[in-house]
């Protein structure tokens, strides 16, 4: 990986580029400028179809995300091919389609810290035309299984002593394949040295009987001994730490818990005494809640605050949007306007006068709980008595981030909300060292939504429109095309009936202007909200049960489910409507929504985007830098040899 803290890249956003041969990723500066600011046509050609991106550079993330969407590029969890990005946090990747390789693109608030070349993420066929380019190599995007006994033909898999071979079949034991045609039978009593290989990268297979896979293992293993030393050394810091045990009995707390509209589940019983457990101790909390959209990670949020504030302590949280921040600000006033807890919104919706002010009550204790984006990491932010950080779509933040807000007191209580499953393997690893709930009961009364995946039809579209208006809900209509989005809007208005309210949502909207257009939608002033993947996180709006998504084959798995997350929020059933151009649909596509289909089950986040999100949960709790180890090995070797080496260094202790 090749790292510059002085690096330029172009990406060129349109097929056009190729053929005009502008084909510049890494030039001088200089040169690249003289490029663009000719007096001719060429420079406006230029200017239009590529963005320059320079460490140092102020430009906000959600501008750069928007030009990527706006030009074709598509998003997806994790990317392999030319075409692709993603984002964590304040972290972009780009493979661009003038590039041989992919980019990862740290951002520090509103400026570009700096940029990183991947060469694990190659495009091996940089001659081929663009469309071979992009669609190449659909095997690619393998779904991995879960166990030994879903495993198929051509799935990697992890032989302890031999590494990762391709699996061929079951005859006499597991027969696996080998670089240059080697081949291995494993007995079916020697089976518990071979896992399914989970990683994020086509992983390197070597011939057998050399000794790169055990040289890869001594070298991982290594740096697995110091990421167990660093996790110790983390749980020794916080068993020393102190700091006064919080009330969790008190009566007005028991007051806002009986201001919850539902049962909690078993799951969320269970998180919320665990929270109560860890307050009630001196040691500072830090724990990981995990659970699938829709399944109450709020409700035990709000538990937290209510007993940190109650005890005199300020909370903090912190989520990665202003529409998140926005959500959560409303949700906590409706559950504490009752009672004597002073809470804020800060986000860049107040004005400069309205953030001074809020700022200042901050510092002189007047504010019990603020909630907020990552204006909350700004200098200017201060406590009197922070107690507790509620870190919400924890996986959306960077690492770098993440520490910020860890750093801001030594003995603060941390609690972080994420979507992420945790793999099992990692969560016994972590048994001890790291504190963490799943919550995996969906709750009481939750219907499963009913998910349908079809061509593209204005009829259809026109029927669900209609049958969910008619019995008084709303419409989540998803066309993520900002350039289009006005005619997506006035084609549904001609299949909704006459006097349908509609309005349009997407990023490039002010942020006070999207909020005043969420918030009239949930007040039910509009009746179908026509919006981009704006609308992925955040929104619990119960009488929202129907979403189409008009070319759902450009989504990829993990952000389908968050989508389809928005509806079903109450005991109504709901429907989901995935339509794709069949003209359009890829294999990878194709095998995406069929997956989809397969699993809209209560809860069903677990199986969808297990391969998807398993690397990227082990990446945010054990850090960025672990992925790469991950990869080499797959994850489930890793996890057992990392849990070796904790168990390992405990009792040398």
């Amino acid at each position: 990986m090749k790292k510059s803290t002085d690096h330029v890249l172009v990406v060129a956003l349109t097929p056009l580029i190729l053929k005009k041969g502008f084909v510049w990723f890494e030039k001088n500066k200089r040169h690249i400028e003289k490029a663009r600011t000719r007096p001719d046509a060429a420079a406006g050609f230029w200017q239009k179809n590529t963005i320059l991106i320079e460490s140092g550079q102020q430009i906000m993330l959600s501008e750069l995300l928007r030009k990527l969407s706006d030009f074709g590029y598509e998003k997806y969890q994790k990317i392999e091919l030319p075409g692709e990005f993603s984002q964590i946090g304040g972290t972009v990747t780009i493979f661009p389609i003038n590039t041989p390789c992919a980019y990862r693109i740290e951002f520090d608030g509103n400026t570009i810290e700096s940029i990183e070349e991947l060469q694990s993420i190659q495009n091996e066929a940089p001659e081929t035309p663009l469309g071979k380019i992009i669609y190449k190599d659909k095997q690619r995007r393998r779904e991995i299984p879960a166990d030994l006994e879903n495993l198929k033909e051509g799935d990697y898999i992890v032989h302890l002593d031999h590494g990762i071979g391709k699996f061929l079949k079951r005859e006499d034991g597991y027969i696996l394949e080998y670089a240059a045609g080697d081949k291995l039978t494993v007995p079916e009593e020697v089976s518990h040295k071979l896992s399914p290989y989970i990683g994020f990268s086509t992983p390197t297979i070597y011939r057998l009987g050399g000794n790169l896979w055990h040289r890869t293992k001594r070298k991982i293993k290594e740096d697995i001994i110091k990421t167990a030393k660093e996790l110790l050394k983390i749980y020794a810091e916080r068993e020393l730490a102190e700091r006064p045990p919080y009330e969790t009995r008190d009566e007005m707390l028991t007051q806002i818990e009986q201001g919850f509209e539902f049962e909690e589940t078993s799951d969320q019983k269970k998180a919320i005494e665990e929270i109560a457990n860890d307050m009630r101790t001196p040691v500072p909390m830090d724990r990981l809640v995990c659970g699938d959209v829709g399944f109450g990670k709020t409700e035990v949020a709000i538990r937290a605050a209510a007993a940190a504030a109650i005890s005199g302590r300020q909370v903090a949280l912190v989520a990665p949007t202003t529409i998140l921040a926005w959500q959560h600000f409303q949700t906590f006033s409706s559950r504490f306007d009752k009672f004597p807890i002073k809470i804020s919104l800060l986000s860049r919706v107040q004005s400069g006068t309205e953030q001074k002010n809020i700022t200042e009550e901050l510092k002189n204790g007047e504010i019990d709980i603020v909630i907020g984006t990552h204006r909350l990491l700004q200098k200017d932010i201060g406590f009197k008595n922070l107690g507790l950080l509620i870190l919400d779509e924890e996986q959306r933040f960077g690492v770098k981030q993440k520490e910020k807000l860890k750093s801001m007191r030594a003995d603060i209580d941390v609690l972080s909300l994420s979507a992420t499953p945790i793999p099992r393997t990692l969560y016994f690893s972590l048994a001890g060292l790291k504190n963490i709930s799943n919550i995996q009961t969906p709750p009481l009364n939750r219907r499963p939504i009913k998910t349908y995946v079809m061509p593209r039809s204005k009829k259809l579209a026109q029927k669900a429109i209609r049958k969910e208006l008619a019995r008084g809900g709303q419409v989540y209509y998803l066309h993520n095309r900002i350039s289009t989005i006005e005619s997506a809007r006035l084609k549904i208005a001609s299949l909704a009936p006459l006097g349908t309210r509609i309005a349009v949502a997407h990023a490039k909207l002010p942020d006070q202007q999207l909020i005043e257009i969420i918030d009239d939608f949930r007040n039910r002033k509009t009746d179908i909200l026509v919006a981009t993947t704006i609308i992925e996180n955040g929104l619990d709006l119960s009488n929202v049960n129907t979403l189409i998504v008009e070319d759902a084959s450009r989504l990829g798995l993990a952000q389908a489910h968050q989508l389809r997350g928005r509806i079903g929020r109450s005991d109504r059933q709901a429907f989901a409507y995935f339509l794709y151009s069949p003209k359009r649909l890829t294999e990878i596509g194709k095998r995406r929504l069929e997956t989809l289909k397969k699993y809209q089950g209560l809860g069903a986040g677990y199986e969808i985007a297990k391969r998807d999100l398993e690397i990227r949960g082990a990446g945010n709790i054990l850090g960025r830098d672990q992925s790469g180890s991950i990869n080499r090995v797959g994850l489930n070797l890793y996890c057992q040899m990392l849990n070796e080496a904790v168990e390992e260094l405990k009792n040398a202790l």
